[in-house]
């Protein structure tokens, strides 16, 4: 949005901020983590003018622009856990995740190239249907087919890779 003022952008939080922010909690399961990202998106309009260029709905780019913001966030995450990981004495033992199953899925969209990532999250956390995803995507629907075939492709060799170490 280049040339977009501060107003404009104000008046664009008022009304979809709800919306980002939801979906930035169903994503990184994180309150504080999703109004990080909610400030993110917002202030990235302001910054650089953002890469809306008015070819889609400003709700299709503020929901694309969430959801590439928190699979950034939760990929840095996880590599600064490794890293903290790497440097924590031996024998030290590190607290569990209170959502396993969110950290599991978390560890898993990390793992997986972006266009998978973006296919999981529609298709799984915001229960879309492939004909959904394509129109948000902007491609086909057997594309979209293809792409979760893909994803549990990957899932499944991921899960025997776990299985046998």
């Amino acid at each position: 949005m280049p040339g977009t003022d501060a107003r404009t952008i104000e008046a664009l939080y008022r009304k979809h901020g709800h919306a980002v922010l939801r979906r930035a909690r169903r994503i990184l399961g994180n309150e504080a983590d999703a109004r990080d990202v909610l400030q993110d998106v917002f202030a990235s309009m302001l910054d650089d003018g953002s890469s809306f260029r008015g070819e889609s709905a400003i709700t299709t780019w503020l929901y694309s622009a969430t959801t590439h913001r928190c699979l950034n966030r939760i990929r840095n995450t996880k590599s600064r856990a490794r890293i903290l990981q790497r440097e924590r004495p031996s024998g030290e033992v590190a607290a569990p995740e209170n959502a396993e199953n969110a950290a599991i899925v978390r560890d898993l969209l990390t793992r997986l190239p972006d266009n998978l990532a973006i296919a999981a999250i529609h298709y799984y956390v915001d229960e879309m249907t492939h004909d959904e995803i394509a129109k948000v995507l902007g491609c086909s629907r057997r594309h979209v087919g293809d792409l979760i075939e893909r994803l549990h492709d990957t899932l499944r060799a991921s899960a025997d890779t776990e299985e046998a170490s």
